[in-house]
């Protein structure tokens, strides 16, 4: 399915639908107003879908790949303050400036390291004490496997229209 397959209609629909500052409602009018028989507004419905989920997948692709290239970006960042400070520090240069910066090795704010070996020793006054967290996949796990909890959980099954 390519954007060419699609009427107008539904270039439409999937333009107001790609659109985060389109009405819910707009949309939804727009559904309802596509004057065409069952099986042909569905067959349009999925043409929009397959062409959602295609570009939502490609947003999270460059998401993932934007991602990486930040965080190589900042280690290079890293590895250059690092190999600059050495250099610094080995020709005992501590401060100095150039025609368009200034440089200059200071130290950082102290930061906490817990000694692993006495994490026993830790006062309850250091400690900060968590509510628990219902493990939902044991509760499913549970009554998929036909225990009973009632007043605690149950099962719900639900309806969705699957395209393919």
């Amino acid at each position: 399915m390519t954007l060419y397959e699609m009427t107008e209609e539904f270039l439409e629909l999937l333009e107001m639908a790609e659109d985060p500052d389109t009405d819910p409602q707009a949309l939804a009018d727009t559904m309802e107003a596509l004057n065409m028989d069952l099986e042909d507004k569905a067959d349009g419905y999925a043409k929009v879908i397959r062409q959602l989920e295609a570009d939502a997948a490609a947003c999270d692709a460059e998401s993932k790949r934007l991602r990486a290239k930040k965080t190589a970006m900042e280690n290079g960042v890293k590895r250059m303050k690092q190999a600059l400070q050495t250099s610094m520090e080995l020709t005992g240069k501590r401060k100095f400036k150039t025609a368009l910066f200034s440089f200059g090795i200071q130290k950082n704010p102290a930061s906490l390291v817990i000694d692993e070996d006495y994490i026993e020793n830790i006062p309850p006054r250091y400690l900060i004490y968590q509510d628990p967290v219902i493990d939902r996949q044991k509760l499913k796990a549970d009554l998929t496997a036909g225990m009973e909890l009632d007043g605690i959980a149950h099962l719900e099954q639900t309806e969705g229209v699957r395209i393919r």
